[in-house]
């Protein structure tokens, strides 16, 4: 039984994760990428599907792109730009099946742009993390950093280094990872440029009211809805 549901995993072209991390045991992230059937052995288990396509004379292209090494919007939009034709359009679709979906499109050597359905349910996302940069979320770069600094120096408790804690202990406190962006500090509902698909057939108002199948929809608006499928 082991052996055939390892060979089950190693056929697909998708990825899930539990919902506490981006790696829980299971195949490579691999773009384009979906997996809805994968069995439940311990917790939650988080879905996902991913593409890039990049814009030829021909039409739209779809490309099967390793996420092993991208850990920031930089190793995405580089990502791109490798997949660009002629330094044309490259959009890079991710989505977590019924909570949020992203969009970030790259235009040459311009910077990228990127577009979040809602942006409380992606930061609880290790994916959503890469797309909610400091800039998109309006902070000064590196405030995180300068945070976790004072933090450290400081504590958590609020006590200088060398200080008794006199904070009483609460077991109902929630432990955070301080590395993690908090939902609770971002805003809900959409976030980012929403005319970031208004020249290629998709309005404003459109893509805001996009719910469910988001990326099918944008496809279909693309003219590329037949090249998605071939990598869904």
């Amino acid at each position: 039984m082991a052996d055939a549901t390892a060979e089950l995993l190693s056929q697909s072209l998708c990825f899930c994760h539990d919902s506490d991390g981006r790696d829980a045991g299971q195949p490579g992230h691999r773009l384009p990428s979906r997996r809805t059937d994968t069995p439940m052995t311990s917790g939650r288990v988080t879905v996902y599907f991913a593409a890039l396509l990049a814009r030829t004379e021909d039409g739209w292209e779809a490309s099967d792109t390793e996420l092993d090494d991208v850990e920031t919007l930089s190793d995405l939009t580089d990502l791109a730009r490798e997949a660009s034709v002629d330094e044309d359009t490259v959009l890079v679709f991710i989505e977590q099946e019924d909570a949020w979906f992203g969009v970030v499109r790259v235009d040459g050597e311009e910077d990228p742009r990127i577009f979040i359905s809602d942006a409380t349910a992606a930061a609880r996302s290790s994916y959503g993390e890469i797309l909610l940069t400091d800039e998109l979320l309006g902070r000064e770069p590196g405030a995180e950093d300068t945070i976790a600094a004072l933090e450290e120096l400081v504590g958590l408790d609020g006590t200088e280094d060398g200080e008794p804690d006199i904070t009483p202990d609460n077991d109902n406190d929630d432990d955070n990872d301080d590395d993690e962006i908090d939902a609770d500090a971002v805003p809900a509902g959409p976030l980012g440029d929403t005319g970031i698909l208004a020249d290629l057939g998709l309005p404003e108002a459109e893509l805001l009211m996009l719910r469910t199948d988001a990326l099918v929809e944008i496809a279909d608006a693309l003219g590329a809805a037949e090249v998605l499928e071939t990598v869904r």
